[in-house]
């Protein structure tokens, strides 16, 4: 079934980063709080209701990059972030792409089950705080930035050690 209420939840996401249109703080908030919120229930009502499959699986990371990019877009419109700032913090989603290029290199792309990985939930949940303090005209500490870049290099080593585990397990 495509339409589920998880992968509805999901869908949610793209009109709320319109709702980021809206130049007033407190709509732009809220819009960020209900994507991040939107973000930790389809996944868990997803797992309650034993709705997981293929079309949500794909759906969910589709979704929350379009509104984070839309945002961002957005941000860099309105000069409140550089275009450099913005590519380090979706240093997580360079790391995904490049290990999709590993895995396309070692003919295994279609056969990898990609899944949640800690470095990518910690780095959504910063991601988040960090629009947030954009969308409220707070300031962002330089040196957060720092741990975007970090939190890319451990999520394409997480990647990795997640695959080879993987592996293992198969072959045994």
């Amino acid at each position: 079934m495509i339409l589920t209420v998880p992968n509805f939840i999901s869908l949610l996401r793209i009109p709320l980063a319109f709702v980021f249109l809206q130049e007033h703080p407190i709509y732009r908030a809220a819009a960020i709080l209900a994507a991040l919120l939107t973000d930790g229930l389809d996944g868990y009502i997803a797992r309650q209701f034993k709705q997981k499959g293929r079309v949500g699986t794909l759906l969910d990371p589709i979704t929350d990059k379009f509104f984070v990019f839309f945002v961002l877009f957005t941000l860099i419109s309105e000069n409140r972030i550089s275009p450099t700032e913005s590519a380090i913090l979706i240093c997580r989603d360079f790391s995904v792409i490049l290990y999709g290029f590993y895995l396309a290199w070692r003919g295994r792309l279609f056969d990898y089950q990609f899944r949640a990985i800690w470095c990518g939930k910690i780095t959504t949940v910063l991601q988040f705080t960090v629009l947030l303090c954009l969308a409220l005209r707070l300031s962002v500490p330089s040196y957060l930035y720092g741990v975007f870049i970090i939190l890319g290099i451990l999520a394409l080593g997480e990647l990795y050690k997640t695959d080879r585990s993987r592996k293992r397990v198969t072959s045994s």
